[in-house]
């Protein structure tokens, strides 16, 4: 049996990236730490990041590419916990990690499943107390202390704690967990819970004639607008659904949908960005344009792509490089670069990765996590509203954001 010491009473809610991390963290210093759990087995949610895989980080961590209301907060954070410093903290847990040729970071297993287990064994040898099964249904704070009031299997007790980590994560994926349900605690401290939104989902549009591309994958550039201005743009991979896109080069700007509802959105997806350069150069030089233009987009696209774009843009799959009309050009140019989609949703909770919303950055410090307007709270992971593009920079951020918690919840007992 574990013995713990007296001293501190921490209490973490939550036992996915962030609060997992948090837990081990501040199981360094000598008060007891308990970690609650809605769910029975810690980690749930981090089993299914990365396909399995587990995508901790990526080498182009950049604060531009986080939705933040404030990118100077984000790059604090980025500056105090990079990459460096998660590969340490990993490589310490006895989980090596692994880059792929563009720079993503997985564990050297390339499996979620062994990371939970091992993050499991760790917590278990630092003695942190595991209340899985457990669910927190409100806290407040009383006479210098945080109160929780727990429920377990229906029995209901209240109590006491000298700091709290609030990891409970926000509301996507509510079947593995994620509810939102204490935001409500956290508005009764005092502090402002902006509206909570899916992030990281599909995008639902009119794809009118482009139903004929169901199912077909591409790497595109990705935009979206607002009116006419353009909110963000992305690169990565899309698939064409019944309903729009899937994939990444939509995922990332599918929160767009969430903050700006019924309103005047448009997708505008770049389908030959990546090959346009090169394709470019062989269009103007005559002299080696000696394919057809088919035979030219067929090495980038697929067959049933090509086919439809040149129906589209009214041009005879035959037509060869050099006989292409300026006019044809362009109507090729608007069907596979400049065609822009009426939005007409986005994925809901249950098919989003991510939330966001919660508690402005500004109310919480980049480099400890602490809450600016209670002492001894630390909000981590998606407790706050920021939120990063699929490729580990969300997972990066919940790992990061515990990792500073637990350290700071040492370093703050040493120093009292």
């Amino acid at each position: 049996m574990v013995s713990y010491n007296e001293g501190m009473k921490i209490a973490v809610i939550g036992a996915g990236a962030a609060g997992i991390m948090a837990a081990l963290q501040a199981a360094r210093g000598d008060g007891q730490v308990t970690l609650f759990e809605h769910n029975q087995t810690v980690g749930r949610k981090l089993l299914v990041t990365g396909s399995g895989r587990c995508n901790l980080s990526n080498d182009n961590l950049d604060p531009s590419l986080y939705y933040c209301a404030d990118p100077e907060w984000i790059a604090r954070f980025l500056d105090t916990f990079g990459v460096a410093e998660l590969k340490e903290v990993f490589e310490k847990l006895g989980i090596p990690t692994i880059k792929t040729y563009d720079g993503w970071y997985y564990p050297l297993s390339q499996s979620a499943q062994a990371v939970v287990e091992i993050l499991r064994e760790r917590l278990l040898e630092a003695g942190v107390l595991l209340r899985v099964a457990t669910e927190v249904e409100w806290f407040s704070w009383k006479e210098g202390q945080f109160e929780l009031k727990v429920n377990w299997n229906e029995r209901k007790t209240v109590e006491h704690f000298d700091k709290l980590v609030v990891a409970a994560g926000g509301k996507a994926y509510p079947e593995l967990g994620s509810k939102g349900s204490l935001f409500p605690a956290l508005a009764g401290l005092g502090h402002t819970v902006e509206t909570i939104s899916p992030a990281l989902g599909p995008i639902f549009v009119d794809l009118g004639a482009f139903k004929a591309l169901k199912g077909l994958r591409f790497d595109a550039v990705t935009s979206i607008y607002l009116d006419g201005e353009r909110l963000g743009s992305t690169y990565g991979n899309l698939i064409v659904t019944e309903k729009g896109f899937n994939g990444p080069g939509v995922m990332n700007l599918s929160h767009f949908v969430g903050l700006h509802p019924d309103q005047n959105l448009e997708l505008q997806v770049n389908f030959l960005a990546p090959f346009w350069e090169g394709m470019a150069e062989e269009l103007a030089d005559l002299e080696k344009a000696r394919s057809s233009l088919r035979g030219l987009l067929l090495r980038a696209l697929a067959p049933k792509a090509v086919d439809f774009f040149l129906s589209q843009a009214e041009i005879a799959p035959e037509t060869q490089i050099k006989a292409v009309e300026g006019e044809q050009l362009l109507r090729l140019l608007r069907v596979a670069t400049d065609n822009r989609f009426m939005v007409r949703g986005a994925g809901d909770f249950k098919i989003s990765q991510v939330t966001v919303g919660g508690v402005p950055v500004s109310e919480v410090d980049p480099c400890s996590f602490e809450s600016k307007l209670v002492r001894g709270l630390y909000l981590v992971g998606e407790s706050n509203n920021l939120a990063g593009p699929c490729g580990g920079y969300n997972l990066h951020y919940a790992f990061g954001s515990g990792i500073l918690a637990g350290k700071h919840l040492v370093s703050s007992k040493d120093n009292e």
